[in-house]
């Protein structure tokens, strides 16, 4: 949602054509053991689950649907890899106009000028050119970034949270900072275990 939120907040995205990508962490499968979940028969694989109708699909269309104020289609395709936390989602998003590379920057930097747990990542010459859960792992940071493919005219926005942190325990006391007047960043200023 992140990722694709500054996107649709400025109308330059097909709405009917949203494909979401997610590469998940064992602990991103709930609390119940099942053989496909021990560690054992996870360390190596990607494996796809639930390729099509996703149960959270339907959850994406809404909120999403509440940014653009209108109906919204996902296709969404998870991946259990070998991770225990973290989460990589890969966006293919089509324009429907034109943007360059500095217009979309600021587009996510407008959005999120007062969020102190959104990062961007971009470098263009180092080994981690985009967001990798890697270095949220800890942390309640959502790190973000993209690439364009003009030959396509398609955006790949790319988000990495830890889903124990900020997709779980860190949003709610974030949540909780917030409703009871605290700032808003209390108790979660983990520096992430691999800092950038």
């Amino acid at each position: 949602l992140l990722a694709i939120k500054p996107l649709l907040e400025n109308n330059i995205i097909d709405t009917e054509h949203i494909i979401v990508d997610s590469k998940i962490g064992s602990s991103g499968a709930g609390a119940k053991v099942s053989w496909g979940t021990h560690h054992a028969m996870r360390y190596g694989v990607i494996r796809p689950y639930k390729p099509a109708k996703h149960r959270h699909t339907g959850e994406i269309e809404q909120e999403l649907g509440l940014i653009a104020k209108k109906a919204i289609k996902v296709s969404m395709s998870p991946h259990a890899v070998n991770l225990v936390r973290g989460i990589l989602t890969t966006n293919h998003l089509f324009l429907t106009k034109g943007a360059s590379e500095l217009d979309i920057w600021k587009m996510y930097r407008n959005s999120y000028k007062n969020e102190p747990f959104i990062r961007f990542i971009r470098d263009k010459k180092g080994l981690y050119k985009f967001p990798d859960p890697k270095f949220v792992v800890g942390s309640n940071f959502c790190d973000l970034g993209f690439d364009i493919d003009d030959d396509n005219q398609r955006l790949v926005a790319l988000s990495a949270s830890d889903n124990l942190m900020k997709g779980a325990a860190g949003s709610a006391v974030q949540n909780m900072n917030v409703m009871q007047g605290f700032n808003e960043t209390d108790g979660l200023k983990y520096t992430p275990l691999t800092p950038v």
